[in-house]
């Protein structure tokens, strides 16, 4: 199972603060997923950046981001993953926010989408530590079963 997370943030990747939220979501994935690979990286909150950084992680199994989700100015996570994305997978954006509500009612301001390009599926997260944390936990049973659909060798 390989997956990459990418972190969107324009002062993490200025070295202005310690990116969390990605280390996060990839210490709960590797306790939850034997034998997983994980790849992380962090961008600014622009589109070409996040193409392109999605575009480097085409083939793997998963892609999760976390950040420029909401609904500030620089936040165009979902944009850059509709112009990724071959096809959508409403059912995992909605089930991610389903689950965040439950914790947190500001959850309503997420705008975080998921597709698919190719057989690897785009997921999009807030970009708190919580919400990795809790993206990470409810995604981990899922990742398997993903892939065998994607892969077309059925349940």
């Amino acid at each position: 199972m390989k997956v990459a997370v990418i972190t969107v943030s324009d002062r993490a990747s200025r070295g202005e603060y310690e990116d969390l939220s990605g280390p996060e979501m990839e210490s709960v994935f590797r306790a939850l997923v034997p034998g997983i690979e994980i790849e992380r990286t962090v961008v600014p909150d622009e589109k070409p950046a996040i193409v392109a950084a999605l575009g480097r992680f085409v083939g793997f199994d998963w892609i999760f981001t976390t950040g420029g989700t909401g609904p500030a100015p620089r936040d165009v996570t979902p944009e850059a993953t509709a112009a990724f994305i071959d096809r959508q997978a409403p059912g995992l954006a909605e089930y991610l926010r389903l689950e965040s509500l439950k914790e947190t009612s500001h959850a309503v301001f997420s705008r975080g989408i998921a597709g698919m390009r190719g057989t690897t599926y785009v997921v999009n997260a807030p970009g708190s530590v919580k919400a990795a944390r809790l993206c990470a936990t409810i995604f981990a049973p899922l990742l398997d079963h993903g892939v065998r659909m994607s892969n077309g060798t059925g349940h």
